[in-house]
């Protein structure tokens, strides 16, 4: 009988300081983001207020900084990468406006401060997001030309990561599920699309800022789909095991409104199990970029034992 080959575990990356690291790529997106974007006493002063409130209300700032990495796992600079990262925290911090609603998910709380509709009315959250969405193509035509991409491959990436397809597509999904039995491959669609698209067109901006290869693009595209899947998975555990000071959101949130989940649907352990194989996947995608891929693995062992 043929012995199973045992995966080995995930490892440390002892020569790279991911924290060190992650927090130079904050400090560059929000120096980019406040720059770039009107500040409070710009006319009319509130929209901009309530678009400044979620943008700088304290994010990880996933997508902006796997932007910035993959840029530099090509061999770029990440001052070419800026805008287009600057431009999907634009992107997802709309959507979580929008998210937070009472037509959507209805939400009090977010990144441990109340949300936008709380402090501004609905309208004004609404329109916070128009301008978010909208502002982020504006910062896209900051994007840099290279031999093999421009502006309309940057913008064809992102529209097409946010659109009806694949991260409003999920939103659909996700609302249509509620209190619905689900099955894992209906949630893996949801997945997807609400949270995986948006992280993987980030990995792939940041590649094309760089004028990557095609090899390393499709490298990017199946690291950014994996990682993407993994974090909603960490996401939903931590829904269930978090407290809601922790998270800085309602903790249980997703249970109570009959919301589908991995760990609903196949339990925390089987949960756990997923989170770290779709890992392993992402880490064996990163070949091509030699010893240009540390940030890139250190940020998904990162994001893999996140804890709020």
């Amino acid at each position: 009988m043929a012995t199973q080959t045992k995966k080995p575990a995930i490892r440390t990356i002892a020569s790279f300081d991911i924290r060190r690291y992650w927090q130079s790529c904050v400090e560059d997106v929000e120096a980019g983001l406040d720059r770039w974007l009107p500040s409070v006493r710009t006319k009319p002063a509130t929209i901009h207020k309530a678009m400044r409130y979620s943008l700088f209300a304290g994010g990880k700032r996933v997508r902006p900084t796997v932007c910035l990495a993959a840029a530099e796992a090509c061999g770029g600079k990440r001052e070419k990468a800026l805008p287009a990262a600057c431009a999907v925290e634009c992107i997802h911090t709309y959507s979580l406006i929008h998210d937070d609603l009472p037509a959507m998910d209805n939400d009090d709380f977010r990144r441990g401060k109340p949300t936008n509709h709380k402090v501004f009315g609905e309208g004004i959250a609404v329109l916070a997001g128009d301008a978010l969405l909208t502002q982020a193509f504006e910062l896209l035509s900051r994007f840099p030309d290279s031999r093999r991409y421009g502006h309309r491959e940057a913008v064809a990436e992102l529209a097409k990561a946010s659109g009806s397809l694949w991260l409003i597509g999920g939103q659909v999904a996700d609302l249509e599920a509620e209190g619905k039995g689900v099955s894992v491959r209906e949630l893996k669609y949801i997945h997807e699309r609400k949270t995986s698209a948006l992280l993987t067109a980030s990995l792939k901006l940041g590649g094309m800022s760089a004028g990557c290869t095609p090899r390393q693009l499709e490298a990017l595209d199946v690291f950014g789909y994996h990682v993407g899947l993994a974090f909603q998975v960490i996401d939903d555990i931590l829904d269930v095991t978090q407290t809601s000071e922790a998270l800085g959101k309602t903790a249980g949130k997703d249970e109570a409104v009959g919301k589908a989940t991995y760990p609903c649907l196949v339990g925390l352990e089987k949960s756990r199990k997923l989170a770290k194989r779709l890992t392993h996947q992402a880490y064996e995608s990163l070949d091509v970029f030699g010893k240009r891929k540390e940030p890139l693995l250190a940020i998904a062992k990162y994001l893999l034992e996140r804890s709020h």
